[in-house]
C-alpha cells in the first residue's frame, strides 16, 4: 500500500509538490513556487529547470519529513514537448499564451482536424498544442528533426522521473487536436504531420512507468525503486475522484487559472466550437463535453478575494443592478472578442459591493459554460472558488440546481494522488444551503440579456 504519494503538481501560475496520505487522502504537507515564464529566445517558454531544480530539493525536504513511497504527476494543459534521443529539449517548452504560432494559422487551418473529429476548438494564441507544433516544424526545422518525441507536459516530468516516454488521453485529448475521443485514436494531424513514429506508446494515467533513475534518488534520498505513474491533466485529476465514485449525471468545475466545466453522464446537445466548449477524455478514456474559461485569471485582474461579504452588500447589488459584463480576458471563454462592461461606475462600489459583482459575474459565466455543454445534476464546485460564498450561491440561483463543495480533501493533487492508491473513497461534499434573495432572479435575466444570451 502507498502510504505517502507526492504529487507534481504544475499549474500555470504555481508549481507544488505535495504529500498526500495514502488512506485518507488528505494533504499533509506542501511546497510551493510561482511558475514564471522566461521572456527571451527563441520564444517565450517555461523555464523547466528552475522547476526541476524546485522538484528535486522539495522531494528531499519532504521525504526527509515522511518517507515518500510513490510519486505522481499532475500539470496544465496546452503543452507540448519536444525531446531528443537522450531526454533533452529539442526546443524550450513553449508558453501557451504566446501568439507566435497564429503567424501560420491560415496554413495551419488547411490541415487541422474538423471539431466534429477531435472536440477541439479554434483557439487563440497557442492555446492548442497541435498548432504549436506545427508552427515549430516550420520555423524551427532543424531542431524539429532532431526531437525522438513529443510528450505531453505531465509525461514530459515523468520522462525526467523514470527515463520512459510515455503518451496519455487526457493530455493528448485537452484541446489539443492530437486525438479522437470517440474514437480513441491519434488524430489524422498526427499522420499527416508525419508525427506518428514522435508519439510515444500510450499508457493509463495510473500506469507504472517505472522507478525513479538512480540519478534522482541519489538528488532526493528517496528509494531506488519508488514508482512513478504516467500522469494527468489537471482538471481531469480534479474529476477523477468522482469518475472512479460517484454515478452520473453530475458536473464538476474545476477551479483555478481556467474555470473548466465538465459535464459526466450530459444531455445530448451540440457543441458550440465558437464558444470555448470542447471534449475533454477523462482517464477511463472516456469523452467529456466541457467548457472553460479564464475565470482565475480574471478574478485576480479584478482584484477579487474570497472574504466573507454582508448581507446589505448583496441587496444593495441585486437592487442596483450592478453588473460586470463578459469578458475578462476577452479572448477566451462563451463570449469571445466581448469586450467586458460594467453597468455601474465601478469606483461607486464598496469594496463588499464589489467582491460581490466580481463573484456574480463568475458564476453566471461558469452557469454559461454549464448550459453550454448539456450538464446535469448536482455541481461540485472544486478549487479557490468553493471558498466563495456569493459565488456559490448565484452558480446555485443561475442553474437552479444543487451545488455541492467538498468537505474533504479534493482538487488536482488528490486527484493526481488518486493514480497511485489501490481504494479512493467517496468525497464528502457538502450542499450549498445559502439562497438569494427573489431579486437574483431578475439579476440573472438581465445579465443573460445584456451578455447576449
Amino acid at each position: 500500500m502507498a502510504r505517502t504519494i507526492a504529487v507534481i503538481d504544475i499549474g500555470k501560475t504555481n508549481a507544488k509538490v505535495v504529500l498526500v496520505d495514502g488512506e485518507t487522502l488528505g494533504e499533509v504537507a506542501v511546497r510551493t513556487t510561482p511558475n514564471g515564464v522566461v521572456d527571451a529566445l527563441p520564444y517565450p517558454h517555461f523555464d523547466t529547470e528552475r522547476l526541476w531544480t524546485f522538484i528535486l530539493e522539495s522531494l528531499k525536504e519532504l521525504n526527509a519529513e515522511r518517507r515518500i513511497d510513490r510519486i505522481s504527476v499532475t500539470t496544465h494543459g496546452a503543452t507540448a514537448v519536444l525531446v531528443d534521443a537522450d531526454g533533452d529539449l529539442s526546443l524550450p517548452v513553449l508558453d501557451y499564451e504566446y501568439a507566435g504560432p497564429q503567424d501560420l494559422r491560415d496554413e495551419y487551418e488547411a490541415v487541422r482536424p474538423a471539431f466534429s473529429e477531435t472536440g477541439t476548438p479554434k483557439l487563440p494564441v497557442g492555446l492548442n498544442a497541435g498548432m504549436q507544433l506545427y508552427w515549430q516544424q516550420r520555423r524551427f526545422s532543424e531542431a524539429f528533426a532532431n526531437a525522438a518525441a513529443i510528450l505531453m507536459y505531465a509525461q514530459y516530468w515523468s520522462l525526467r522521473l523514470t527515463g520512459v516516454a510515455s503518451s496519455e488521453v487526457t493530455s493528448l485529448g485537452c484541446h489539443a487536436d492530437l486525438w479522437e475521443p470517440e474514437n480513441r485514436r491519434f488524430s489524422t494531424l498526427v499522420e499527416r504531420q508525419g508525427w506518428t513514429r514522435l508519439m510515444p506508446p500510450l499508457h493509463k494515467a495510473s500506469d507504472i512507468l517505472g522507478p525513479i533513475k538512480r540519478e534522482v534518488a541519489a538528488a532526493t534520498g528517496l528509494a531506488a525503486d519508488t514508482p512513478v505513474h504516467c500522469g494527468i491533466h489537471d482538471s481531469n485529476a480534479s474529476l477523477l475522484p468522482y469518475v472512479l465514485t460517484m454515478p452520473s449525471p453530475y458536473a464538476v468545475v474545476s477551479t483555478g487559472t481556467w474555470v473548466v466545466s465538465m459535464a459526466m453522464g450530459a444531455k445530448p446537445k451540440a457543441l458550440n466550437e465558437q464558444r470555448d466548449t470542447l471534449v475533454n477524455v477523462n482517464a477511463l478514456g472516456d469523452p467529456v463535453p466541457s467548457a472553460r474559461f479564464m475565470g482565475g485569471r480574471a478574478f485576480s485582474l479584478l482584484g477579487g478575494t474570497n472574504a466573507p461579504v454582508g448581507a446589505a452588500a448583496i441587496a444593495s447589488v441585486l437592487a442596483r443592478r450592478a453588473m460586470l459584463l463578459p469578458s475578462i480576458p476577452g479572448d477566451s471563454g462563451p463570449y469571445p472578442g466581448r469586450e467586458a462592461r460594467w453597468t455601474v461606475d465601478r469606483g461607486a462600489l464598496s469594496d463588499d459591493e464589489l467582491q460581490v459583482v466580481i463573484a456574480f459575474h463568475l458564476a453566471l459565466m461558469t452557469a454559461t459554460c454549464l448550459s453550454l455543454i448539456g450538464a446535469d445534476g448536482p455541481v461540485i464546485v472544486e478549487g479557490p472558488f468553493a471558498a466563495n460564498g456569493p459565488y456559490l450561491a448565484m452558480l446555485k440561483t443561475a442553474t437552479g440546481r444543487d451545488v455541492l463543495v467538498g468537505e474533504s480533501a479534493t482538487g488536482t493533487s488528490v486527484g493526481a494522488a488518486c493514480l497511485a492508491v489501490e481504494r479512493v473513497m467517496k468525497p464528502r461534499l457538502r450542499r450549498v444551503v445559502t439562497s438569494l434573495p427573489k431579486a437574483a432572479a431578475v439579476y440573472v435575466a438581465e445579465w443573460r440579456s445584456l451578455a447576449g444570451d
